[in-house]
Order: structure tokens, then C-alpha cells, then sequence
């Protein structure tokens, strides 16, 4: 899912900040426990959870029913964070480069309708510049398919401008198929050995083709109430398969902008958004909050389920939410949450 252009100084949040009380009244109610009931009252979820890290310990609270704090649920394009990681650490690796063109490691696979993987580059896809079509456009998220067929699907469309940002699930799908080349294994196996089980992520996975989600888990719900929990990975593929948990992902983004899966230079690149036009790095995207105070993360959608993460640029503070359903339909509350969490209140 594409970030948001720029983040709104949300009402909600404001009236939160300036009227909650000081002292230990106000400590003990923090401002995103209050935001957080809103995304079902006034965002249309039927339940709602967060998980924060802060130094002082982590915090949960939920909202509606049928949430709990160990459940398992679909990330979508939180994906694209463990993607771009992979990539990144076998750049470090040498090898691949992120100047390596697509029909270096795919030969022949991006042709047609103006598209040309001979004028692609890795890091265009990383950064989502390459102009390719994404194929989620034809299939409405809904279908699933190879990520061969995803391609082809894209192929049938001429690209965008080439160079400007352009977010595309095709994109990741391709980059997918680049760590399956270069590996020998796929993306799902490179991310279970150089993440998911350096870090202890116990409750992640990429289930390919599996439909239904690792016990415990609640219920999904589209956005007209029909109930979605069981659902073919294949619609999203290397762009948005990724099961997990809030405290796995909480632990993933402190653990990556800690420093712990890549080394700096390669960490730099993947928070350098210049070839995006400040828009998105490599799997993450910058929002600078109201205060000024700017965090590092990704959103992801898929059909019954939206989650964010954002960190600190250190990876010292972290939250994550989650809502069971498929959007949220006041845009004013994600916003609300990230500056309640990371904007420092005056007493």
C-alpha cells in the first residue's frame, strides 16, 4: 500500500494533547490508548490493537472485540520491508548490486507495452521509480496469481514516467523472483534465515499458498462485513504475503533500525529518499509528524486486515496497530495515533 503524500495535523490528536491533564493522571492515560478506541467508533473497524516499545517496557491496549496480543493476522505491504532487507544485505553480500538492471538477473521477462527490464534497475525497484503497472490495479487485490502472471498482467499496461515515484506492488513481486535467482532458494526461505529466526520472530511467516492464519488468531472483515479471514496469500505474492504478530513486528523495525540486520552503509541507503523525491527509501517510508519529529515505517492493506508500523530512526521507540478490517475510513486517525505515540506532550 503507498504511503501517505503528507501526514495532517489531525484534530483528534490536538484536542487530546492540549486537554489531557499533567501530572500522574496523564502518565497513566496515554494519549494513543485514547486515540486508539476511535478507530472503531469513528474508523469502522469492528476491533483495534497496538503494541508499543518504548524504553520504559512495552504497552498494549485494544479496542472492540475479537483482539487479543498474541493474535496472528496479515501485514500486506509490510512485506516490502523484509523484501527490501534481503535485497540490501545481499548487496552487502556482493552479490547483486543495486545497479544491476532486471534483465540481468530475469532475462527477458520485462518486455512489452514500452516496458523494458534492459532500463531497469534494481534500486528503481526498490524505490518504486521503475513506472511499472501494478497488477493489483487489474486484480482488484482479490485474485491470486504466480508472480509470473502478476508481471504479465502489468506488461499489458505502458509504464509511467520512468524515474518518478510510482508505487507498485509489481515491483516487489519482481524483486521476489530477483532473490529466488540469485539465492537458489525463495524469497520466503531467505527471509526465515537471515530474519525471521536470527531475531526469534516466532510468530511470522510467508505461507505461500496457505490460506488460513496460525492459531490463535480473530476474525477479518471486508469493508461490507463479509467475513475474509481465510484468504490466498497468492493476491499479494512477495509484495504482501507476511503473517506476524504485533510484537514481531515491533521487534522487527527496532530490530533493523537498530542496526541489527544491515550494515550502515546499506543502511543509509535503504533511508536515503532522494531517488524517490523524499517520498520512500527502500521498504520505508519517512512521515514527519507535527512536533517535527519524523518516524520510519511502511502501512499495509489486504483484503480484512490494515496494519502500521513506526519507528524512531534508532529503532529505541516502536509502535504497531492493527484493525481487522481492510482500510480505515476516517484518514484523520492514523495520523492522530503516530503523533499521540511519538509527539512529546507539554505538562
Amino acid at each position: 500500500m503507498p504511503p501517505p503524500r503528507r501526514l495532517r495535523a489531525a484534530p483528534v490528536v490536538l484536542a487530546l494533547l492540549l486537554l489531557a491533564p499533567a501530572g500522574s493522571q496523564a502518565r497513566a492515560t496515554p494519549p494513543t490508548d485514547a486515540v486508539l478506541p476511535l478507530l472503531v467508533t469513528r474508523g469502522g473497524a469492528p476491533a483495534a490493537a497496538l503494541l508499543a516499545q518504548e524504553e520504559t517496557g512495552a504497552r498494549y491496549a485494544w479496542a472492540g472485540r475479537g483482539v487479543s496480543r498474541a493474535d496472528h493476522f496479515r501485514a500486506g505491504s509490510i512485506t516490502k520491508t523484509f523484501l527490501a532487507t534481503i535485497v540490501l544485505q545481499l548487496a552487502a553480500e556482493q552479490r547483486l548490486s543495486l545497479s544491476d538492471t532486471v534483465e540481468q538477473h530475469l532475462p527477458g521477462l520485462v518486455r512489452g507495452a514500452g516496458n523494458d527490464g534492459r532500463a531497469l534497475t534494481l534500486r528503481s525497484l526498490l524505490t518504486h521509480t521503475s513506472g511499472l503497472y501494478d497488477f493489483t490495479r487489474l486484480t482488484g487485490g482479490t485474485v491470486p496469481v504466480t508472480p509470473e502472471q502478476a508481471v504479465r498482467l502489468a506488461l499489458t499496461h505502458p509504464p509511467a514516467d520512468r524515474g518518478r515515484y510510482s508505487y507498485s506492488n509489481t515491483d516487489y513481486v519482481l524483486l521476489g523472483m530477483v532473490v529466488d535467482q540469485v539465492t537458489g532458494r525463495s524469497y520466503a526461505a531467505e527471509a526465515e534465515r537471515r530474519i525471521i529466526a536470527p531475531l526469534g520472530l516466532t510468530g511470522t511467516s510467508f505461507p505461500g499458498s496457505r490460506a488460513t492464519l496460525p492459531a490463535p488468531h480473530g476474525r477479518s472483515f471486508a469493508t461490507d462485513g463479509s467475513d475474509v479471514t481465510d484468504l490466498d496469500p497468492r493476491v499479494a505474492g512477495a509484495a504482501g504475503e507476511l503473517v506476524t504478530t504485533l510484537a514481531d513486528l515491533d521487534r522487527f523495525y527496532a530490530a533493523l533500525l537498530g542496526g541489527e540486520l544491515l550494515p550502515p552503509r546499506e543502511m543509509r541507503e535503504m533511508l536515503d529518499t532522494r531517488t524517490a523525491h523524499g517520498a520512500y527509501g527502500m521498504g520505508l517510508y519517512p512521515v514527519q509528524l507535527p512536533c517535527g519529529t519524523t518516524v520510519w515505517g511502511h502501512n499495509g492493506r489486504i483484503s480484512g486486515s490494515y496494519v502500521r508500523s513506526a519507528a524512531t530512526v534508532d529503532g529505541r521507540r516502536v509502535l504497531t496497530f492493527r484493525v481487522n478490517t481492510t482500510t480505515i475510513t476516517d484518514p484523520d486517525l492514523e495520523p492522530a495515533l503516530l503523533a499521540a505515540e511519538f509527539c512529546p506532550r507539554t505538562p
